[in-house]
């Protein structure tokens, strides 16, 4: 059984986009998205530095952008289930059908611009801890005031909280701990310091056209699958101020029985976390349409009825 995850935030880097565009169909298809939601796509995925993507209201569309434009190069692909990873999980919901590729790409937009402002009234950031024990490392991030807001398993958590409060964890970090290495997002995302685009989302959400999932859609939120679209929906206005739990996203790949696991571009960060919490899954990251043949013999291997 096959799964199809997409990243989150801290996947992209300068240029990636760039391969990408050579196949057929591929610029055409950035334009009118780019038109679509008033940002150039291509630009910020072709030539732009790294701190010009690191903005949210950049990286996010482009992540989702990036995301359905690999998936869509596969061909025709039915996964046995799909899963985002943060704003990753807009792009889930269109590979299941919930809503179109434009929408989301609309709501993404949104969402990177109310994330954005939200981080802008207080100063704060994301690090990841590499290692140590969650029953030790989340009290003690709470103690410090940091809210634990990525468990992603395979030894590693996300806090979030105040650039002061990432500073006192690098002075102490948790029993077991062995690095503590500041991520490449502008802001503490999935934490009560983005409360303020809840709202925002919750109107771009009202405007949407929304389905059933047409296969098993797995949530951050607690790693269940989500039977409506409706649903759906209601779960990506709510998490961007909540963690993400992608370790109850992988232990239910695991129940569901995963025998495979496609990540689309930017990939590599949640193949990654598979390689060490799903030992005898296959995994696959699409980097570059280099990776596109490997990924189709992946996808006809573990979704043959």
């Amino acid at each position: 059984m096959l799964v199809l995850v997409a990243p989150g935030q801290g996947a992209q880097t300068p240029g990636f986009l760039t391969p990408w565009l050579e196949l057929p169909g591929a610029e055409g298809r950035i334009a009118a998205w780019s038109d679509a939601i008033g940002l150039d796509l291509a630009h910020y995925g072709t030539k732009a530095d790294a701190d010009e993507i690191r903005d949210t209201a950049v990286a996010q569309p482009l992540l989702v952008a990036a995301g359905l434009l690999s998936a869509s190069a596969l061909g025709d692909v039915t996964p046995g289930a799909v899963a985002g990873h943060s704003v990753g999980e807009i792009t889930a919901a269109a590979f299941a059908g919930v809503f179109d590729d434009t929408a989301a790409l609309g709501f993404v937009r949104t969402r990177g611009q109310a994330m954005a402002e939200a981080a802008a009234v207080t100063k704060t950031g994301m690090s990841a801890l590499l290692g140590g024990d969650p029953d030790v490392t989340v009290p003690h991030l709470e103690k410090l005031g940091l809210t634990p807001a990525n468990v992603n398993g395979a030894g590693q958590i996300v806090a979030a909280g105040t650039m002061e409060q990432l500073a006192a964890l690098e002075a102490d970090k948790p029993e077991g701990v062995r690095r503590v290495v500041a991520l490449q997002v502008a802001g503490a995302f999935h934490t009560h310091h983005m409360a303020p685009a809840v709202d925002r989302l919750d109107e771009a959400a009202e405007a949407l056209t929304v389905a059933d999932p047409k296969v098993p859609y797995v949530s951050n939120k607690d790693g269940r699958t989500v039977a409506t679209g409706a649903e759906v929906v209601s779960r990506l206005v709510g998490q961007v101020a909540n963690p993400v739990r992608w370790d109850l996203c992988m232990e239910t790949f695991k129940e569901l029985g995963v025998t495979a696991l496609l990540e689309v571009c930017p990939g590599g960060t949640l193949t990654g976390l598979a390689k060490r919490a799903l030992p005898g899954v296959a995994t696959l990251a699409l980097k570059t349409p280099d990776d596109l043949d490997a990924a189709r013999a992946l996808v006809a291997e573990h979704t043959a009825v």
